[in-house]
């Protein structure tokens, strides 16, 4: 398949899947998540052991697509539900998926693109990542990601995070556990390589049945916590704060919100 917006290299060891709009700081668009989703269907019925996700560019992915985010404001409660179904399928892919995979964090891992850098088995980052969930700033909610990140760090960390939307550092994310190991930029591609490498001398079978085993203690929990999540991710849209909101981040404006 002919990819536009990632790379996908296909070893039998390693696959990685590049996300490849260095212009656009690897934002997240409709066609990349379309594109992502079927390269990761590829990449789980090749040979290859092992999956690596990382960014061209000086970012990993600053989060949605400025046109995309704009074209958020007039979708229907339909179209709404549909996009939240979407991006739960995309994170729960990753989160889920049955061979071992590396996030090689390469640069900033803001909004959804902090939900693709941390829901992969391992987070390797360089000390000039930053990592936040920065929804509350534009009248959005973190419905979806915040599913995952309660299980990652726990409620006290995940309620700081997802509260305050504040960005974080590389040694912070790894002092809550939010990431694995903080590498140096000079080698985050042979730090990502050996761990490849490590996992892909275990017995496949082993590990298809260790990542089906952990898939499947999660699943009922995860079914009803996205179901509720997609819903509020829905919901969200059609506040006047989360219309202010966007606005107010595409006009390069302080958004004036409704009092409650």
């Amino acid at each position: 398949m002919s990819y536009q917006t990632i790379h996908l290299a296909l070893h039998r060891s390693c696959a990685t899947i590049t996300l490849n709009r260095p212009e656009k700081r690897n934002a997240i668009s409709y066609e990349l998540i379309a594109e992502l989703l079927a390269a990761l269907s590829e990449v789980a019925a090749s040979d290859s052991r092992v999956l690596v996700l990382t960014g061209a560019g000086p970012a990993f992915c600053s989060g949605m697509d400025l046109d995309d985010l704009k074209g958020l404001l007039g979708r229907s409660p339909e179209q709404n539900l549909k996009d939240s179904e979407t991006v739960a399928q995309l994170f729960r892919t990753i989160y889920e998926f049955p061979k071992p995979s590396i996030a090689a964090v390469n640069g900033a891992a803001v909004a959804g693109g902090a939900g693709l850098a941390t829901l992969c088995d391992f987070t390797l980052a360089v000390p000039e990542a930053k990592f936040g969930y920065t929804e509350v700033r534009i009248g959005f909610i973190p419905a979806i990601v915040s599913t995952f990140l309660l299980r990652q760090v726990g409620e006290k960390h995940a309620r700081e995070l997802l509260l305050t939307g504040k960005l974080i550092g590389a040694d912070e994310a790894l002092r809550i556990s939010l990431i694995n190991e903080v590498v140096p930029a000079e080698t985050l591609t042979t730090r990502t390589n050996e761990l490849a490498e490590q996992l892909a001398a275990n017995s496949p079978e082993s590990l298809l049945a260790t990542k089906r085993l952990l898939r499947d203690l999660a699943r009922a929990e995860l079914d009803d916590q996205l179901r509720f999540s997609v819903r509020e991710n829905a919901a969200i849209r059609a506040t006047a704060d989360f219309r202010e909101g966007i606005s107010a981040f595409l006009e390069k404006r302080k958004p004036k919100w409704s009092d409650k």
